[in-house]
């Protein structure tokens, strides 16, 4: 007798909320932590075509860090739909809307299907330390450490 492998359903799973502090912590690898928890790979019954993923609740992201001289050579391009591409170095985009940088960084680390539009709008990142989900009681948790 073979044993049975578990496939979550959808709606069966409890989401939990999860409050992390971004405050002095490495970019890429804080948001590498914070896209297995959206996914849902932190918990056993993990699941590929379902959203098993958690809430994550970002603050102080305008205090994250990159490492060496990716300030200034970290490019982020997009479409006009004329000629050519616009671009801005993560320095400038920083200084206009700094969560934008950890959001980019985790959209990018999601898988490319369907699900990641509904996994990306999991993650809230407010700069200053406090967020409007007090109501949904966020456990703290660590990410990003080396």
């Amino acid at each position: 007798m073979s044993a049975k492998t578990y496939i979550a359903k959808p709606g069966e799973l409890e989401q939990n909320w999860w409050l992390v502090d971004a405050d002095q912590k490495v970019v890429g690898r804080l948001a590498s932590d914070i896209a297995m928890i959206l996914m849902g790979k932190h918990r056993a019954n993990y699941t590929p075509h379902i959203d098993t993923g958690d809430f994550v609740v970002v603050v102080n992201a305008d205090k994250v860090v990159f490492t060496g001289k990716k300030w200034q050579q970290n490019r982020y391009t997009w479409t006009t739909y004329y000629p050519g591409l616009r671009s801005e170095t993560a320095e400038t985009r920083f200084a206009r809307e700094p969560e934008a940088i950890l959001v980019e960084a985790v959209r990018r680390m999601l898988p490319k299907n369907k699900l990641s539009y509904k996994r990306l709008q999991k993650l809230k990142v407010y700069t200053g330390s406090e967020h409007p989900h007090q109501a949904q009681q966020p456990q703290p948790k660590e990410l990003g450490a080396k």
